[in-house]
């Protein structure tokens, strides 16, 4: 019984591990508002070393349509700039010598419909993992012995429970980033 509960239990965190993917990506995906999850995978040269955005400046938004970007140290104003250029998000920074600003352009309707679709792949990419996580549950059940077929029964209908659930939340989520990202 012990093994059946370390099965239902890894099902359980690889779902649980696969919805907070999800949720991560699409905070990534922006959804006309200025959010300082945009620029967070951008990678700065600093020093040699590829760094990550928020450990070399502190990252605000002092409105809806615009990101701050202060460096820590003001020599590496440069090496942000030319990395935010770089990472092909689509902005155009403006430098006072202190600080970047960046000026988040309202969505056009091409590009609300381009990151919908985006979102549904996520979404889509989200639920395959969920069902593979289901797969490895199920075969993980069939290598146990011992266990009589009618437990083995009642532990795939459960992680098939666990599986349509997840699908749900999988939905859920990108129903609601849906909904975010076509809002005008």
């Amino acid at each position: 019984m012990e093994e059946l509960d370390l099965i239902l239990e890894s099902v359980k965190q690889d779902m649980d591990a696969a919805v907070k993917h999800l949720d991560h990506a699409f905070q990534r995906i922006r959804a006309g508002r200025a959010s300082t999850a945009m620029v967070q995978d951008v990678m700065v040269e600093y020093y040699g070393a590829p760094t990550p955005i928020n450990q070399v400046a502190n990252v605000s938004v002092p409105d809806a349509m615009t990101i701050s970007i202060q460096p820590w140290d003001r020599t590496a104003i440069n090496a942000i700039e030319k990395a935010i250029i770089n990472s092909n998000l689509g902005f155009a920074p403006s430098n006072n010598g202190e600080n970047i600003i960046l000026n988040v352009p309202p969505l056009t309707e091409e590009r609300r419909k381009e990151l919908a679709k985006q979102a549904k792949i996520e979404a889509e990419n989200t639920k395959v993992t969920v069902r593979n996580a289901r797969q490895d549950g199920l075969k993980e059940l069939k290598k146990l012995e011992g266990v009589s077929e009618d437990v083995v029964k009642g532990v795939e209908e459960e992680i098939q429970g666990f599986t349509d659930k997840y699908v749900k939340l999988c939905d859920e989520h990108l129903k609601t980033k849906e909904a975010e990202i076509m809002k005008v």
